[in-house]
C-alpha cells in the first residue's frame, strides 16, 4: 500500500488479519439478503398468481415460470455480494469470485440436498445451468459496472 504523507491527504487504513474475512463475510450477507427477498418475490407473484399445472406442463412453461426467473434471483445475488466485496480484497480474482459466487452455490447445493428424493434429469440439468448463467451475468454485472 501506498502512503499518503503530505497534508490533506486520504488516511489510509490499516488492514488487520481478519479484514478479508470480514469483507467475504459481509459480501455474503448481502448476498443472502438479496437471495432470499428475490426469491421471496418470486414465490409470492409468479407461483402464487401465473404458475399453474397448465403452464408447468410444458418445457416452455418451466423455463419461463421457474428457471428464467430464478437465473435473475441468483444474477441479483451475485451481483450484489459483488458490489459490496471491498477494495481492497476485491482486486484479488478468488477472494471476489468466492464473495459473489459462495452464496449461490450453497443454496443450490442445499436445495438439491433437500429435493434429491423427487429431482428427475431434467430439474438436475437445469437448475444446475440456471445456477451456472446466473453466476456469470451477476459477475459480469459487477465486473461491468467496476469500468
Amino acid at each position: 500500500m501506498t502512503r499518503y504523507d503530505y497534508p490533506g491527504a486520504p488516511a489510509q487504513r490499516d488492514e488487520g488479519r481478519g479484514a478479508a474475512v470480514f469483507a467475504l463475510v459481509r459480501a455474503w450477507a448481502a448476498g443472502i439478503v438479496v437471495l432470499l427477498f428475490t426469491e421471496y418475490l418470486q414465490a409470492t407473484l409468479v407461483y402464487d398468481y401465473l404458475a399453474s399445472d397448465d403452464r408447468l406442463e410444458t418445457f416452455l412453461g418451466r423455463l419461463l415460470l421457474i428457471h428464467l426467473p430464478n437465473a435473475v434471483c441468483i444474477a441479483l445475488a451475485a451481483w450484489a455480494a459483488g458490489r459490496l466485496h471491498r477494495d481492497p480484497f476485491r482486486d484479488a480474482p478468488i477472494q471476489h469470485l468466492a464473495a459473489a459466487f459462495a452464496v449461490p452455490v450453497a443454496a443450490q447445493a442445499l436445495n438439491m440436498s433437500l429435493q434429491w428424493d423427487g429431482l428427475a434429469a431434467e430439474g438436475l440439468l437445469m437448475s444446475n445451468a440456471v445456477l451456472v448463467v446466473g453466476c456469470v451475468a451477476g459477475y459480469a454485472a459487477d465486473r461491468l459496472q467496476e469500468d
